[in-house]
């Protein structure tokens, strides 16, 4: 096998993996022995670990079956599926969830309140205030957060404003990681998660460059972060104070509308000024003014190619999700607000040499491998993986239980169940027609990607997924390579934060892709209910 092309996709539209069935030798290098009691047997029975000191070499045989399957994409590795475990999992009605958030609404705090707060140790106020379902205790730590402005009444209006060191005017913040996480938790009322965290302006003066209204129902904000950590800026779309979307479950499909509006509205409109296209200057662009514009955009670039347009792929992506721990380390997404993010990307880069080097996009490495992958096998990579998830045959080989890894499909997209999960309960989408960015994704399209991003999300957060990461995988503008438009949702699971085997791309899960993909598709009643009414 050409390692460059260690794919589980064969050219013939099928899988491939192996399957480890361990039988081994140890030498015994072992020189002392320490035999200690630990514990007792309800009888009495002493229990002590000379199981832990063998007396000579070692034979393991049967030990548990390893599921060895090479990433779709090799730059992304290999998972292995622990075969006991997983085989555990597919007996049970619902294979795989997510273990529940720890939560508690710490009924004793009024006699917890009278030790005076203050003395509280700071691990303990923080996991409060990350778990706690009660607002009134929420309300009770505030004072130790920040100072607030309050009125006759002894209500909170605002923040207390100071002059900080650069000599502007900035809220009165006590502990920042407290203030965080109180305004992050979703029991807290309303109106004072918009006082600390959602008004405009409360977080920075990022200039706000659009808006989506729909009705009363939907009201979402376009950020500029112009001194961003993505080099040409970035943009976010931040559901508004007066659509608080704490979590997915209070998510509709006109909501996820709204936000991927503004995300195909920046970007072309970008593109646009950057090509000399008119495009209207003020207000919101409708979907019949979007789709003319990507038309005109689309023309314009495969006349010209790239050359003249600084930018040439697009980044999109959204972490969900907000926790901190009484350690000091948050875990995702800075905000718990709903909001994605998304940017241009340019061609190139020059360094102080004067050499120029390709600016990076994930896209690329995906591009660089179909390549190859058609140039050894005389195939396009896409057309076979897109066969190979619908004709499916289960990783174990038990005919009895379900094999398909789709979740959710139409005429434009497909979500499925990766053959090779990199995390605990990873989806993708992929488009089935030769669309590689959204460039290249009519009106249909785009929606049909906005509801397949929509169903991806509802199903984690259905089946208990509280962080989730999702992005997307595209082509450059121009390229004529058969590369699909790609999305990645990848939960955050309690006990798997990352370790050795994650940084070097070898990904390990107790159950198999299929029963996963089963698991999902049981979620999907409402959420269909949910789209038909949208439609």
């Amino acid at each position: 096998m050409d390692r460059k092309l260690k794919t589980c996709v064969c050219p013939d539209g099928t899988f491939s993996f192996g399957v480890h069935r361990p039988d081994y030798f140890v030498i015994n290098n072992r020189l002392n022995t320490k035999i200690q009691g630990l514990g007792f047997t309800a009888h009495g029975e002493e229990i002590d670990n000379h199981r832990n000191f063998p007396r000579g070499d070692l034979h393991i045989v049967g030990a548990q079956p390893i599921y060895e399957i090479p990433n779709a994409f090799p730059f992304w590795g290999s998972t292995y599926i622990l075969g006991d475990v997983a085989s555990v999992a597919a007996q049970k009605e619902r294979p795989v969830t997510f273990s529940p958030q720890a939560q508690g609404s710490f009924d004793q705090w009024d006699e917890f309140k009278g030790l005076c707060l203050e003395k509280v140790p700071r691990p303990i106020l923080l996991a409060i205030a990350q778990t706690c379902t009660n607002p009134d205790i929420l309300v009770d730590l505030l004072p130790l957060a920040a100072e607030f402005v309050r009125d006759g009444s002894g209500n909170i209006i605002g923040l207390l404003y100071e002059k900080k060191s650069d000599g502007l005017q900035g809220p009165k913040i006590l502990d920042h990681d407290l203030f965080e996480t109180l305004g992050n938790n979703p029991a807290l009322p309303d109106y004072l998660k918009q006082i600390m965290l959602l008004r405009p302006g409360v977080q920075g003066t990022s200039p706000i460059v659009g808006e989506f209204i729909n009705k009363d129902r939907c009201h979402i904000w376009e950020y500029l972060r112009a001194n961003s950590y993505i080099p040409w800026g970035h943009f976010a779309a931040n559901m508004a104070e007066d659509s608080i979307r704490y979590s997915v479950a209070c998510l509709d499909f006109q909501d996820m509308t709204g936000l991927r509006h503004l995300y195909y509205q920046r970007i072309f409109v970008t593109l646009a000024h950057e090509l000399d296209i008119k495009v209207k200057r003020r207000g919101l662009l409708t979907e019949a003014e979007l789709e003319e514009l990507r038309r005109a955009i689309k023309a314009c670039i495969g006349m010209t190619g790239s050359g003249k347009c600084r930018f040439s792929a697009v980044l999109w992506g959204w972490n969900y999700g907000y926790d901190f721990s009484p350690s000091g380390f948050r875990l995702h997404a800075s905000h718990q607000q709903i909001h994605q993010q998304f940017a241009l990307v340019p061609e190139d880069v020059t360094g102080k040499d004067g050499k120029v080097i390709p600016a990076y996009a994930i896209g690329d490495l995906v591009d660089s491998f179909i390549r190859h992958y058609q140039e050894v096998h005389g195939t396009g990579f896409f057309g076979a993986y897109i066969n190979a998830i619908l004709s499916n045959k289960r990783t174990d080989g038990d005919e009895q239980l379900e094999r398909g890894l789709c979740v959710y499909k139409d005429e434009n997209v497909l979500l499925f169940v990766p053959k090779a999960q990199r995390f605990h309960g990873e989806l993708h989408m992929v488009c089935l027609k030769k669309s590689g960015n959204i460039l290249e994704a009519d009106t249909a399209t785009r929606r049909s990607i906005d509801k397949a991003i929509y169903v991806a999300v509802k199903v984690l957060d259905r089946l208990g997924a509280k962080m989730i990461t999702s992005f997307e995988l595209s082509k450059r503008f121009g390229s004529s390579v058969d590369q699909r438009l790609m999305y990645c949702f990848i939960p955050r699971h309690p006990y798997s934060p990352g370790a050795f085997s994650e940084q070097q791309a070898r990904w390990i899960t107790g159950h198999f892709p299929e029963d996963f993909a089963r698991s999902c598709r049981q979620e999907l009643g409402e959420i269909a209910t949910l789209l038909e009414l949208a439609d």
